[in-house]
């Protein structure tokens, strides 16, 4: 993982780290960020910008926005908090009705304020394209 990727999540704990989600903060150890642009190629892939898995964020760019790796990130403490149940919330509710889903959106808005550095109007539009634990991030 190259440092400015390293120094975005950074940026993105910290703005997680001014909410009060979850009882404990969202952890970065094993977390990393992989650039993949073959995998937003895959069909059902194709309309998003990032995706979390347990450890892993995927971004399609090698420059995500902040708002993008916060969201993501955040998806990732919901998943270090309660696995079962995010994945579980995947299969039973749409992506845009999924709480989880509602709930990384919010958070990202929310912090956007506290952001150290400013998003690009690109940046914001890419925010609302997020990924999900196992499921894509709707346009």
């Amino acid at each position: 993982m190259t440092p400015a990727l390293r120094a975005a999540l950074a940026r993105a704990k910290a703005r997680l780290d001014t909410l009060d989600l979850y009882p404990q903060p969202v952890t970065l150890r094993r977390v990393r960020i992989v650039v993949a642009p073959w995998f937003f190629r895959l069909p059902g892939f194709r309309r998003y910008h990032g995706y979390a898995l347990v450890r892993t964020i995927v971004v399609r760019r090698p420059d995500p926005s902040d708002d993008l790796v916060t969201h993501e990130l955040c998806h990732v403490w919901q998943m270090q908090q309660r696995p079962l149940h995010v994945c579980w919330s995947w299969l039973v509710h749409s992506y845009r009705g999924n709480p989880y889903e509602v709930e990384a959106r919010a958070a990202t808005a929310e912090t956007r304020a506290t952001a150290a550095t400013p998003t690009s109007s690109a940046a914001s539009a890419v925010t609302s394209h997020q990924a999900s634990p196992g499921t894509p991030s709707a346009s």
